[in-house]
């Protein structure tokens, strides 16, 4: 696949920019430091994403402003009593070591994590996050069933992934929606506000007029929704266009 990569300097601003075989043009700001990319198709003008560039300036400093002053999540070396959050929840992580398969049983209050001696800090993160990925596919086709029902439409196929840039995707000619493995970390209509908004791309492939009416009939709450989901600690914000 061609790809091209150049920068746009904006002021004291650089944006990096990747020229590639794709659709639409999309722009987002990653944290720590507030790094801007944008990705275009290959046929587009250089002046024409500078353009762009400029016309989104106000909303990439409010989210440079936004990332600096977020909380981030502290470095997890998944060791016994480290804060550990489902579907919103915080729990206390306890470590067990036993001479067994590895395995994650939640209680009312703890995580336990079983492993086996000397497992090292990357084993037991994909120890977890393979059970968060569990936990999702087995809450997620009932609360697919329920929108589906509500919306008149039908998710061919699900999927749980790790995601840097973002919260999930829908393929709409394959019905196929993805979503981001740290949703498992977030409370229920959080999961579910990106759940709806994949899935109205079902019934509206570009985020226009109609696509947001559809999300106000279908989650009137939607707003404060983001809002609670944007006060997490995320990996980045983005602006598709």
């Amino acid at each position: 696949m061609s790809i091209k990569t150049h920068k746009i300097t904006l002021g004291k601003m650089s944006v990096d920019v990747v020229q590639k075989d794709i659709k639409n043009i999309h722009l987002s700001v990653h944290p720590p430091t507030g790094r801007v990319r944008i990705s275009a198709p290959l046929r587009m003008d250089p002046d024409t994403i500078r353009i762009f560039a400029i016309s989104k300036i106000n909303w990439i400093k409010k989210q440079q402003n936004r990332l600096c002053s977020q909380a981030r999540e502290t470095q997890r070396d998944y060791i016994t009593r480290e804060s550990h959050y489902y579907l919103g929840k915080r729990y206390l992580l306890k470590v067990i070591e036993h001479n067994a398969p590895a395995k994650v049983v939640l209680k009312h209050d703890t995580i336990e994590m079983y492993i086996r001696p000397n497992t090292d800090t990357q084993k037991r993160q994909g120890i977890l996050e393979e059970w968060y990925r569990r936990k999702l596919k087995e809450i997620l086709p009932e609360i697919i069933t329920k929108w589906e029902k509500m919306m008149r439409v039908k998710v061919e196929e699900f999927g749980i992934k790790k995601m840097k840039t973002k919260w999930g995707t829908c393929n709409i000619g394959a019905k196929r929606i993805w979503l981001n493995l740290e949703l498992a970390k977030k409370t229920r209509h959080c999961l579910e506000y990106i759940l709806v908004h994949e899935m109205i791309h079902l019934l509206e492939r570009h985020h226009n007029d109609r696509f947001m009416a559809y999300l106000d009939k279908h989650m009137p709450q939607w707003r404060s929704y983001k809002g609670e989901l944007n006060r997490f600690p995320v990996s980045h914000t983005e602006w598709n266009y």
